[in-house]
């Protein structure tokens, strides 16, 4: 059987991810209630393996389904979480770490950088994803919402670190330093800077796909 350049992608995207989450559920920390669950990056890397393995799953004509609300939202939770994990970081790693020190490099890259890189290339260049974005923004709403709802009542309740200035508890040692209202707008802002990510995705995929069509089958 000859291998397909697409499917090679697909299996290597499917297998890192794979592993990572092996990795996260043996080795993640399980010190504090919730374990890895109580960072948004976990959760993201969760639903790109399943993302990948729906797309293996169309690839080898397994399914026919094609999730298209819900690659859409794992390729912009992704987004998110590279984009705030890194500006929060460099402006001050105590905001995101608990020392201040990056874990393995192998495993920040991927979860901060390379895995988040392949779940956005494939859906929009291969799965063309984006055409129901009506799906996608339910997805991204109701995501977000259960993990905030998840980190506020749950995670914090049942964790007495990390502890800042207002709170303790919740999973990110920054949020601790902020009151509930201030938290409130955190949370809202970056759910509209998630929506303005769907929103440039849905017009590179739409230009994608008026530049480079799918041939019509024969």
């Amino acid at each position: 059987m000859t291998l397909r350049p697409v499917l090679i992608f697909r299996w290597i995207a499917f297998l890192l991810a794979a592993g990572y989450c092996l990795r996260m559920l043996f080795f993640g920390g399980w010190e504090g209630f919730g374990g890895p669950f109580r960072f948004l990056t976990v959760w993201a890397l969760f639903c790109s393996f399943f993302a990948f393995s729906r797309m293996m799953a169309i690839e080898e004509g397994r399914s026919e389904a094609r999730w298209d609300g819900f690659v859409c939202m794992t390729a912009v939770i992704n987004t998110m979480v590279v984009f705030l994990y890194w500006r929060l970081y460099f402006a001050d790693p105590t905001s995101v770490t608990s020392n201040g020190q990056l874990r393995a490099w192998s495993l920040e890259l991927y979860l901060h950088g390379l895995g988040p890189l392949l779940q956005v290339i494939d859906t929009l260049f291969i799965h063309r994803a984006y055409r129901n974005l009506r799906a996608a923004f339910a997805w991204l709403i109701g995501v977000i919402c259960l993990y905030v709802a998840w980190a506020e009542l749950v995670v914090q309740r049942f964790n007495a670190t990390p502890e800042g200035t207002v709170t303790s508890g919740l999973p990110y040692p920054f949020l601790n330093n902020l009151e509930l209202a201030e938290r409130a707008v955190f949370y809202g802002s970056n759910l509209a800077v998630g929506a303005a990510v769907l929103l440039i995705y849905a017009a590179i995929a739409w230009g994608f796909r008026r530049r480079f069509p799918v041939p019509a089958m024969p």
